[in-house]
């Protein structure tokens, strides 16, 4: 019998400001037994630091205790002057500005690495994995996640074991909600999941914040996760995926 498809949910942008949006996500995810990955940012992003919000840290550790992961996305998720033109560029296209790793050489990058996870082991939270803002990673950062120790990172074709250096397939689905793209990522989810749950492929749905702005948006993101379970998927963290070294279809 063929392995099942995995199912890999994560939610991103994790911060004070994002608190009622992580609730109102893992509320979701609690009442389909789904553990995810939650993607913790521990620096200033839209106004305070994560250890200046003792109930989300609290919501954390108790979401962590109920079996989901916490990952490391980034140190303020915001992109700088730092790097290349030409990367800052493609992450301002790609990312809106967000993809704060993206033009990173060495030096910078392991700094906020490292910023950032002395921020969460001050508040007992150790994170295995990282992932890019936007998806997006420099090779001076993936230089990087090694020094600093972290076991793996994403990108939006592939999860990356820095250990073993083997690259697990699984495209992530996400919606792009705000403008003129909105209604075209929408539809471009379903259809992205429909064609992989055909072929019984592996996928990953990442939800965002500002995603609850709109009831649709999160009505096309459960939809698309209740028909995976359906098709008999397998839910699991990131983690989980990467210490099991479990074999993942390749689209």
């Amino acid at each position: 019998m063929p392995p099942r498809p995995q199912l890999l949910v994560s939610i991103h942008d994790i911060a004070p400001a994002s608190a009622a949006a992580t609730e109102r996500w893992l509320a979701d995810l609690d009442a389909r037994d789904i553990p995810a990955t939650l993607l913790v940012i521990p620096g200033p992003w839209r106004g305070s630091r994560l250890s200046q919000s003792p109930d989300l840290v609290a919501t954390l550790h108790a979401a962590a205790a109920r079996g989901h992961e916490l990952a490391l996305h980034g140190w303020a998720h915001r992109a700088g002057p730092d790097g290349a033109p030409w990367r800052r560029a493609a992450a301002q296209l790609l990312a809106r500005g967000a993809a704060e790793f993206a033009a990173l050489d060495v030096a910078e990058a392991t700094a906020r690495l490292s910023a950032g996870l002395a921020e969460l082991a001050a508040l007992d939270i150790e994170p295995v994995g990282f992932h890019p803002p936007g998806w997006l990673a420099s090779p001076g950062a993936f230089t990087a996640l090694r020094r600093v120790g972290l076991r793996y990172t994403s990108s939006h074709l592939f999860v990356h074991d820095l250990i073993t250096e083997r690259r697990h397939t699984l495209p992530a689905l996400s919606h792009r909600p705000g403008g003129a793209g909105e209604l075209f990522a929408a539809r471009l989810m379903r259809k992205s999941a429909s064609a992989m749950a055909r072929n019984g492929h592996s996928f990953r749905v990442a939800l965002h914040p500002d995603d609850l702005r709109q009831p649709a948006l999160r009505a096309t993101t459960l939809a698309v996760i209740d028909a995976a379970l359906a098709a008999g998927y397998r839910a699991g963290t990131y983690s989980g995926l990467v210490m099991r070294g479990a074999a993942v279809p390749i689209p």
